[in-house]
């Protein structure tokens, strides 16, 4: 897409970004102190994070960042931005894929709505030096703009749990939603949906993508802290199925697991007095927990305990069957319809739902 060579990406940008470290971690760039390590930084295929909140229990966590290039592009692809597309952006941030919708449809076309306020004024200042003026709207991204409703395109530059009921509604039949999508057990994915006439829409996830969720649907941490307690007694028995393999080891079943065992996530500890690697899991109503314990030595044979209304572990390795029994299924066969009452998951057709566990 030529517009990427029309917008310089470093207009865009504070003076101190942060880069991955590849620990783990960010370390910052500052442009004063290091100009041309900057600049290296602001033309890489790599995110930069650009702003930092600090949570309730004192860790500082990205809050607003620029995606990778090759991202941008690709998103921009799946919109299928044709000539006169009416296109809302939820999530304005620096105003940098904003300015790129501007080059490619003009600037009276587009709407983006921005949580942040700062954010939002400081990307109205970066479009209006390369002196594109699109409709920056300081709300909610996820109750869309109904003021310039109905919208061609729907684009989200970040990612959802849930499709919001609003972005349905905005959008016109033959319209495309595209959205990074999310879910407790894994951060990964893309979805590309069409609006059909009855007012529904339908479409398939594509195997790109990790953005920051949206405001609304993210989880309270305040809710984890009491999910263990001294006076539960948990379900023991053991599992043949090793926790590496239903956990970060191949990103099209934490797909999967994320659609059919909703709410699940998932930690790992290594400083437990009583195992040499745990495996913590637990749902976002921080009722039910379970862990799965290696102990250094078999890799034939883990301990597990389950707690709460959901057994976690169970659900997790009934999910992993149904996945190996279907031939281990790409993140592609899967899709999602949604209508104004919800929306169901399902596996190569709309006529094969994929059911919670």
């Amino acid at each position: 897409m030529d517009v990427l060579s029309r917008v310089p990406r470093d207009l865009f940008l504070p003076d101190v970004v942060w880069v991955r470290d590849g620990e783990g971690g960010y370390v910052a760039c500052d442009r004063r102190l290091d100009p041309g390590g900057w600049m290296g930084a602001a033309y890489s295929d790599a995110p930069l994070v650009t702003q930092f909140v600090t949570e309730s229990d004192g860790t500082r966590s990205p809050s607003s960042s620029a995606s990778m290039p090759s991202m941008v592009l690709r998103l921009l692809e799946d919109a299928e931005l044709g000539p006169g597309a009416r296109t809302l952006e939820i999530g304005t941030g620096s105003g940098y894929n904003t300015a790129l919708l501007c080059a490619r449809l003009g600037d009276g076309l587009v709407t983006s709505v921005e949580v942040d306020a700062p954010l939002a004024a400081r990307a109205r200042e970066n479009l209006a030096a390369l002196s594109y003026s699109p409709a920056v709207i300081h709300t909610d991204g996820a109750d869309g703009w109904p003021p310039h409703a109905p919208y061609d395109r729907v684009l989200a530059t970040c990612s959802v749990r849930t499709v919001p009921t609003s972005w349905l509604e905005q959008t016109a039949p033959g319209g495309r939603i595209v959205t990074p999508w999310d879910s407790g057990w894994s951060g990964y994915g893309t979805l590309r949906l069409t609006k059909r006439q009855d007012g529904r829409a339908e479409g398939t996830f594509a195997a790109y993508g990790s953005y920051m969720l949206i405001n609304g649907q993210r989880t309270d941490i305040e809710l984890f802290r009491d999910v263990l307690r001294e006076d539960q007694t948990p379900e023991t028995g053991t599992t043949g199925l090793s926790p590496w393999a239903v956990a970060g080891a191949d990103p099209a079943l934490d797909f999967h697991l994320g659609l059919t065992v909703p709410g699940a996530w998932y930690s790992w500890d290594t400083a437990s007095a009583d195992a040499h690697t745990r495996l913590w899991i637990a749902d976002t109503t921080a009722t039910s927990w379970a862990s799965v314990d290696y102990d250094g030595r078999r890799t034939d044979a883990f301990r597990t305990a389950q707690y709460g209304p959901r057994r976690l572990w169970d659900e997790i390795r009934a999910s992993y069957d149904r996945w190996t029994e279907t031939g281990r299924p790409a993140i592609g066969r899967y899709g999602l319809t949604v209508t104004p009452e919800g929306q169901t998951a399902w596996l190569d057709s709309p006529d094969t739902p994929v059911t919670p566990t």
